[in-house]
């Protein structure tokens, strides 16, 4: 677009300067280098050569307009260098910090979504510092010693000079139709955010408010086409938020760890046996899709409390193969299906979640699946009541998978129960029996032997054959003081009972847990629906509540903290730029940018198949920074230009030109900046394998909002010059 290869050189060096820069911080900061770290650099990209291109470009216009001063000698090329830098040194420092702010939202979030957005808000602002600092420093000198000899015009450029035609074109028409073009980017704003706005009456009244509140300075001046133009609007505007269906919530993405973990669940009174043989025909079957590369089942638990894992519960890890050897039109989800479909035993409740996800889940919130219920009260059999009749509700609430109320009674037990009067007639005492029923039959260790590095307890009990049925078990003596061998039935009541296979308690109160997965709709607008359902068809007896856990609680907190932030660091974007200006309307016109840039957002991410995340707000937050940089030049420029021509605008006709003039004169970078970052982020977009789910939904807020902010190349010079109209219509008067 410049038409000098040199310059383009100059522009291109900002990237491997602002990396190197970025990637020496991230090692002084002990920042490691991941998917995340690195994606903030990915997202930047387009960013980090902004600055350089505005700079570099108003060097190039100055040298060409002062060239014939320069060969005069009335000028010096470091004088004229030197002034095209100052020029818009504070509009490049403004522009920047604004981006730099806008992160402060995700500096301050914590907890699992902090320690996965930390590094990428660390290596974006690492970046944008560098590259600012690049093109204050290093750009002007190049651009010294390099922007030499003869410079071509910009309109000698075929590619500039179409681009100022169009521009000129559109422009023009704008001018001369405010309100008509206003309404271009109003019905923009209006038709996105309802893909945002949850339904209901308050959203409703907020939604229209917003309208109106824009309506009232773009409505015709005359009352009965402003009646008409207003009641249409509302009607058009009313079926949008009725009928365009909501994107969904989620915490983040989900990511694609390229295995399974198959967590079947059976009944508690299952045996070793049974749960062995169960699972070793699960594993054959898994084994038998072509897609498998390796199974492995784990059965009972480790000697650790960290993994309660009862014998019912089974633990198998799926390893897949790479996906150019899976059958053609095969997907994980189809897959998945496939494999439940061929797992249905009888008796048996399958759970399908992935190895790394599921141990986060489960150290987080105890839950090990994506979403869960867990029921509280101070009576096991009721709970585990109420637990059911909740399995039974959410089955019929869509999207929900892998449903599994906690069996907690069920477990069979044999009793023993100690006849004191018994035991006393022939002089035994209760630890007497307990401990032949410990030793003979439960087993005890009595020493350990060391086989090397090794150790293993030494363990003595009855022969199997001796206490493997009950009446086996009638059968066992206990010795007296004076030698004799009483059995056992004489001196206590031998019953068969069911308990509880596993008794958990939080925060003091016993609990019971209902697991569930949610596919084919939003995570957090599943458990909306359901904890509603629930709520009005399962009725707690007093001492009985129950709480709802899961993923979704990550995303409800760092919604929480993300809506407060957001507007904080939006607030002192809008002061940084108030104080580059000192002019709070010119600061409302140049923050237009943010409104439009969120529509264009939310529209593609309505179109793409992913939900509403933190990943996809980091993505806003990352567009909102750099949204208003445009606006920032042009009115840098406008200014300039008006105060220049301040005696020479006597008509409407000369503001309309002094604003073209400047519209023009900042066109070229402001097209620069804007296709720079779309072309940066369109490789993301097209990106498959590991990390592409966490990237892509970050990069589509910047994509779909720099496409839309296109329109403020139109707005700011709009506004700007109809306040100007309006200041010079109240001079005459």
């Amino acid at each position: 677009v410049l038409f000098r290869s040199f310059a383009g050189v100059i522009i291109c060096l900002a990237l491997p300067f602002s990396v190197m820069i970025s990637f020496i911080c991230m090692y002084y900061q002990k920042i490691d280098s991941n998917i995340k770290s690195l994606s903030g650099i990915a997202i930047a990209i387009g960013t980090l050569v902004d600055m350089g291109i505005i700079m570099t470009e108003n060097i190039y216009r100055r040298l060409l307009v002062h060239a014939q001063d320069i060969k005069n000698g009335i000028k010096t090329r470091l004088g004229v260098v030197f002034e095209a830098a100052s020029e818009i040194g504070s509009a490049v420092m403004t522009a920047i910090l604004t981006t730099v702010v806008s992160f402060i939202p995700v500096f301050a979030l914590g907890s699992q979504e902090g320690k996965l957005f930390h590094p990428l808000a660390w290596t974006k602002t690492f970046a944008l510092l560098a590259s600012v600092v690049v093109a204050l420093t290093l750009t002007p000198v190049l651009a010294l010693y390099g922007l030499k000899g003869k410079l071509t015009p910009p309109e000698k450029n075929p590619l500039v000079h179409r681009l100022h035609l169009v521009y000129e074109k559109i422009l023009r028409w704008v001018l001369a139709h405010r309100k008509r073009f206003l309404f271009i980017p109003f019905l923009v704003l209006m038709s996105s955010l309802p893909f945002a706005i949850p339904k209901g009456i308050v959203p409703f009244v907020v939604y229209i408010a917003i309208a109106l509140a824009i309506l009232l300075f773009i409505l015709p001046k005359n009352k009965a086409k402003a009646f008409i133009v207003l009641l249409v609007v509302l009607i058009f505007l009313t079926g949008l938020f009725i009928f365009i269906p909501r994107v969904g919530r989620e915490f983040m993405p989900p990511f694609d760890e390229g295995s399974i973990l198959f967590m079947p669940v059976m009944r508690p009174a299952v045996s070793l046996t049974e749960a062995r043989r169960v699972m070793q025909t699960q594993d054959s079957i898994i084994k038998t899709f072509p897609e498998v590369e390796m199974v492995v089942g784990k059965l009972g638990r480790a000697e650790t409390a960290t993994d309660p894992a009862p014998v019912e519960m089974f633990e198998t890890i799926i390893t897949l193969k790479p996906k150019n050897k899976w059958r053609k039109g095969i997907t994980k989800e189809k897959l998945i299906q496939e494999m439940n479909s061929a797992l249905q035993i009888p008796g048996v409740s399958n759970i399908w979640t992935q190895p790394i996800i599921n141990r986060i889940d489960m150290l987080a919130t105890g839950i090990r699946t994506s979403v869960g219920v867990k029921v509280f009260g101070p009576d096991l059999k009721k709970i585990e009541e109420i637990a059911q009749e909740v399995e039974k509700t959410v089955a019929a609430v869509p999207g929900a998978v892998d449903l599994y109320s906690e069996k907690i009674v069920g477990k069979p037990y044999i009793e023993f129960k100690i006849k004191r009067d018994q035991i006393a007639r022939f002089g035994v005492s209760v630890r007497d029996v307990q401990d032949v029923i410990e030793m003979g039959i439960g087993g005890e260790n009595i020493t350990t032997t060391v086989e090397g590095r090794e150790r293993y307890p030494v363990r003595v009990r009855y022969l199997r054959e001796l206490r493997d049925n009950p009446e086996a078990l009638k059968r066992v003596f206990v010795p007296t003081p004076d030698g004799a061998q009483v059995p056992i039935t004489q001196l206590a009541d031998i019953y068969f009972v069911t308990g509880p296979a596993m008794i958990n308690s939080e925060n003091g109160l016993l609990r019971a847990y209902v697991l569930m997965n949610v596919r084919g709709r939003d995570m957090v607008g599943f458990v909306e629906e359901a904890s509603k359902v629930v709520k009005d068809k399962v009725k707690l007896p007093q001492g009985y509540f129950i709480q709802w856990s899961g993923q979704f609680e990550n995303q409800v907190r760092a919604g929480k903290k993300i809506g407060i932030l957001l507007p904080i660091s939006l607030l002192i974007n809008f002061m940084l730029i108030y104080m580059n200006f000192r002019s709070i309307i010119k600061s409302v016109f140049i923050f237009t940018a943010i409104p439009v840039t969120l529509s264009g957002g939310i529209w593609l991410l309505a179109l793409s198949p992913f939900n509403f995340s933190v990943a996809v707000w980091v993505g806003f937050i990352a567009l909102f920074g750099v949204a208003v940089d445009d606006g920032i030049l042009i009115t840098t420029y406008l200014d300039d230009v008006f105060k220049e021509r301040k005696d020479a605008l006597k008509t409407r006709k000369d503001i309309i030109e002094a604003t073209v003039y400047a519209g023009l004169g900042r066109i070229r970078p402001a097209f620069l900046t804007t296709i720079t970052t779309i072309v940066a982020l369109l490789p993301i977009m097209f990106l498959r394998g590991t990390g592409s789910e966490i990237m892509q939904p970050m990069a589509i807020p910047s994509l779909g909002g720099m496409v839309i902010e296109m329109i403020a190349w139109f707005i700011v010079p709009c506004l700007y010059s109809w306040r100007q109209e309006k200041l010079l219509l109240h001079k005459q008067d």
